[in-house]
């Protein structure tokens, strides 16, 4: 893509293709300028100082849990503490915020997956996330461990799987590509063996078809990254409102450019001006 680009609006998280390597596209406003081909460009970010929640559109000083005004944040399930601790889910107890919502995004078959994205991790995903969800983590492998019925039940097996895998990201090592080399399929079978009294407990409690072990393939991605960084300097747009560098490579929601690197989820309802430098 050469010329110079230039668009102004709220930035949203940044949609994702799987590929080799996975496909991005910046989201600003209602513009979508595709990211890969932009590799090697100079690419700044001017942030105004207006920040507006995602769902209401309400002008906030701040962003609460990535685009949202404190009274949505507040009423919205979306932002419930359940979201962070599925295992608190409360919509069997009729205390949901929204049970609409719950109905579409909890109520729902979830995913407990095993991840290598700076080492084995345990996460849990709409069966519609996937691969969504890990492309977001930065994950270079990722395979199911077992599908569920509910929201709930996931973050009961992912408790239970705690236990033995760690639950984060270190985002630091993910974007240095500080990865080590994993066999997942290998890994489910230890885990699920690990596991496997706390499955039967819980399938005696939610019923037999409520978790279902799954023999399915993972899924390797690769990024498009040309340079890994050595050090991590974080780009803030609140404590620094430009932002300019070259990009060398984009993984989960980070742009790392040779100044620094910048998640764009994390300034999701930030309006900024983005521009694509001549070259």
């Amino acid at each position: 893509m050469s010329g110079l680009i230039d668009v102004t609006g709220r930035l949203r998280k940044m949609p994702a293709e799987a590929g080799d390597p996975v496909a991005y596209t910046i989201a600003v406003g209602d513009t979508r300028v595709p990211l890969n081909d932009l590799i090697g460009r100079s690419l700044r970010f001017d942030f105004g100082g207006t920040i507006r929640c995602i769902h209401c559109d309400r002008k906030t000083n701040k962003s609460f849990n990535q685009g949202f005004c404190y009274p949505c944040f507040r009423k919205l399930a979306a932002c419930d503490s359940c979201i962070m601790s599925p295992e608190k889910c409360h919509y069997h107890l009729g205390t949901c915020r929204e049970p609409e919502w719950g109905e579409t995004h909890c109520m729902v078959e979830h995913v407990v997956y095993l991840a290598n994205s700076s080492g084995l991790k345990v996460g849990i995903t709409r069966a519609s996330q996937v691969p969504t969800r890990w492309i977001d983590q930065g994950a270079v492998d990722a395979i199911p461990m077992v599908r569920v019925a509910t929201r709930y039940i996931a973050g009961l097996v992912e408790v239970a799987c705690k236990a033995y895998v760690a639950d984060r990201t270190n985002w630091r090592a993910m974007l240095k590509g500080d990865v080590p080399e994993l066999d997942l399929a290998e890994e489910r079978r230890r885990v699920l063996s690990l596991i496997a009294g706390d499955i039967a407990a819980l399938r005696d409690a939610h019923g037999p078809d409520s978790i279902r072990e799954v023999d399915e393939q993972g899924l390797g991605l690769s990024y498009p990254v040309v340079t890994w960084p050595e050090k991590i300097k974080t780009h803030n747009l609140d404590k620094t409102p430009e932002v300019e560098g070259v990009l060398e490579g984009i993984k989960g929601q980070y742009l790392i450019l040779d100044t620094g690197v910048i998640n764009i989820r994390k300034f999701t309802g930030y309006e900024v001006r983005f521009r694509v430098m001549e070259g």
